[in-house]
């Protein structure tokens, strides 16, 4: 029996040791964040049962492998994991008599930045605990990250990099092709600090949010860890979200925090208690992974029991092809949820996933649905052989330990459909009633080959109506649509042709500073482009080597000869949104929709950002008095809560379209 033990505790720790050097080096995922937890648990379990740790489990270390180029450095001091629970009593035992700060467990990368007479020196990551990366560059082009600040004496403090879930979702709205989006804002962030180029993370809008102060020589805190922060608060940090709590009240706080996390911006995966009593808390001491002074709070995951009816394969421009898994609706988290993404192979063949099989299901940090766990194990289904969109041959590769499935045909229409589907969407040429499918019919017969074809499409009536699912209404309906389509703005075509990191934002303010002059952005310098809000060095790059492509140029010209492009409205002389950056939150009753009131803002000169901080002016909620997590935030900071009304009159206006 303790031989079986010994042998699963092996096993154990191959698995997850596995799974945290594909998840922290490589930011990809061999193993859903559910199960990692459930082997984890097992494994400690059985240490605590035999008596029994392995020199490499990872029960007794933190952090990744140091593989990177980056310059490695010891930190002063190891920093350590958290030990966590799921009981809500447990928080209140651990509390005890003691007052605490309840805070957001963020989920991103955690950065120890140091100050000297005023100024940041030195950012590092947390690394192993023992040794983290230099990414000092990096620091320096996050977007909230103060380089000076009033205090010259030494400063160390500890906070979480991460990007925003608005901010993830907008760049990965920016992709058109389903393969290059990323999984989770937490990987890429770690792919965005761990750069070598800080071009590259500049432009992926990294925050960062203050949740510890190490050192700060000279300051009396008067024994205070909120008072720590409020004083880091006063120097120009971002520091994250936490509320006072004793035994009494902690439930209700963990619940109150539960209910914010659908409305938080911020990834988390939980919630961290620190004792306020900093004296009291060092008093403690530390385990051999843990320290005492705080403890992790992790969501229970609400499950759902659903049948497997597919595994849909989704090709992508780059050739690979990933599983998705399509279930029997079930309700999670006060949504419905029917297919959640299986990611790679790996994560396929450790599941199990057969058709038919019954599973559970959940949402990771309560926001992305996942597959928690496969209770009937018939599978794995095999990998398709041919690609579903050309009929290529496919093929498995593994890097490291994760295996995934791509299209060896180097002529498959997989990337020419996603750059289709691109140019036909809301956003861009609002063609309605060409969806993936039917784009995917229309290339396969021949009938489109550019992006102007879409426009002639009136030449292949007979063959279309006569095609599955087309027929004569749907035919009238999508010419409709073809030629509404025809009268557009520069802004949605400069968008709609794809061009890299070019999103619905920056082709406005690009359009805006070349004065609606598609010859002055075609010939613009990577000088000129870079003076434009929003376009850095990377993005000018990508717009240059667009338009310096004959092809591309020869696709332009033909839009251009189709197209009827309105004349924008003249810009208003008066910007007094100048400087201003600005919130929309709530339904609106003024506007058509928040991207017409976010329009309105940018032409007065403003900025419009997905999620209150520090750097917000003005937050814009009818519902001025609720509770939501951004009217908190705002009063919290001393920003404006504005109904459309009390905007409308701030610009000097009474209605919208004055």
């Amino acid at each position: 029996m303790e031989q079986t033990k010994m042998e699963r505790m092996k096993e154990l720790v191959d698995q997850l040791n596995a799974a945290s050097l594909a998840y922290y080096q490589e930011s990809s995922e061999i193993m859903s964040n559910y199960d990692y937890d459930r082997l984890y648990d097992e494994l400690l379990s059985l240490e605590k049962e035999t008596g029994i740790v392995l020199s490499a489990s990872p029960t007794i270390h933190v952090g990744y492998e140091l593989l990177s180029q980056l310059p490695k450095e010891a930190h002063e001091s190891a920093m350590l994991s958290l030990d966590k629970t799921k009981d809500i009593e447990a928080l209140r035992e651990w509390l005890g008599e003691q007052e605490g700060l309840l805070s957001w467990k963020m989920d991103g990368l955690t950065i120890v930045l140091t100050y000297r007479d005023g100024a940041l020196e030195k950012a590092v990551t947390r690394g192993n605990g023992e040794i983290g990366e230099v990414v000092t560059n990096n620091a320096r082009v996050f977007k909230n990250v103060p380089l000076n600040i009033s205090y010259t004496g030494e400063l160390v403090l500890r906070g979480e990099a991460v990007i925003r879930y608005s901010d993830f979702m907008r760049i990965n709205a920016e992709l058109e092709d389903e393969g290059e989006k990323y999984k989770n804002p937490r990987n890429l962030c770690s792919g965005s600090v761990r750069q070598l180029n800080n071009q590259v993370t500049a432009k992926r809008s990294v925050c960062f949010y203050a949740f510890t102060l190490v050192k700060a020589e000279g300051v009396d805190f008067n024994n205070s860890r909120s008072a720590q922060l409020e004083w880091l608060r006063s120097m120009g940090f971002d520091v994250v979200y936490y509320e006072h709590v004793t035994r009494e009240n902690v439930a209700s706080s963990v619940i109150s925090f539960a209910g914010m996390v659908t409305e938080n911006d911020l990834p988390s995966d939980g919630l961290v208690l620190t004792f306020e009593d900093i004296a009291y808390g060092k008093s403690l001491g530390r385990t051999a992974k843990f320290p005492r002074d705080s403890i992790a709070f992790k969501w229970n995951d609400e499950l759902g029991e659903t049948t497997l009816k597919e595994i849909e394969w989704s090709p992508s421009r780059t050739g690979l092809i990933n599983p998705v898994a399509i279930f029997e609706p079930v309700q999670l988290e006060g949504t419905t949820v029917s297919r959640a993404s299986v990611h790679n192979l790996s994560i396929l063949d450790t599941l199990k996933l057969g058709i038919g099989d019954k599973i559970t299901v959940y949402k990771a940090n309560m926001i992305i649905p996942q597959v928690a766990e496969n209770l009937t194990k018939s599978g794995p289904v095999d990998p398709p052989e041919q690609c579903p969109v050309c009929g290529g041959r496919t093929e498995v590769r593994q890097t490291t330990d994760v295996k995934s499935l791509y299209c060896t045909n180097p002529d498959c229409q997989a990337k020419k459909i996603k750059s289709f589907a691109l140019f036909v969407s809301r956003d861009a040429m609002n063609i309605d009633g060409l969806s993936e499918a039917t784009l995917e019919k229309f290339i396969g017969a021949g009938f489109v080959k550019s992006f102007a074809d879409l426009f002639f499409l009136q030449e292949h009536e007979e063959e279309i109506t006569s095609m599955e699912g087309l027929g004569k209404k749907s035919f009238d309906n999508l010419m409709a649509a073809v030629e509404k389509a025809k009268h557009t703005t520069l802004p949605r075509l400069i968008y709609s042709l794809g061009i890299a990191n070019i999103g619905p934002a920056n082709a406005r303010m690009l359009c805006r500073a070349f004065g609606y002059d598609i010859g002055r952005i075609r010939q613009a310098t990577q000088e000129e482009l870079v003076a434009v809000d929003g376009i850095g060095e990377v993005i000018a790059e990508g717009i240059r080597e667009y338009f310096s492509k004959e092809e591309n140029k020869e696709l332009v010209d033909a839009l251009l000869a189709i197209l009827d492009l309105e004349k924008p409205e003249e810009e208003p002389a008066e910007k007094p949104l100048e400087g201003k950056t600005l919130v929309i939150t709530g339904s609106l009753t003024r506007f058509a929709n928040r991207k017409a009131c976010q329009e309105l803002i940018e032409s007065l000169g403003g900025k419009a950002a997905g999620s209150v901080s520090s750097k917000t002016d003005y937050l814009i909620n009818n519902d001025t008095t609720s509770d939501s997590s951004k009217n908190r935030k705002a009063k919290e900071l001393g920003i404006p809560i504005l109904s459309e009304a009390d905007f409308l009159r701030l610009i000097g206006r009474e209605e919208i379209g004055e």
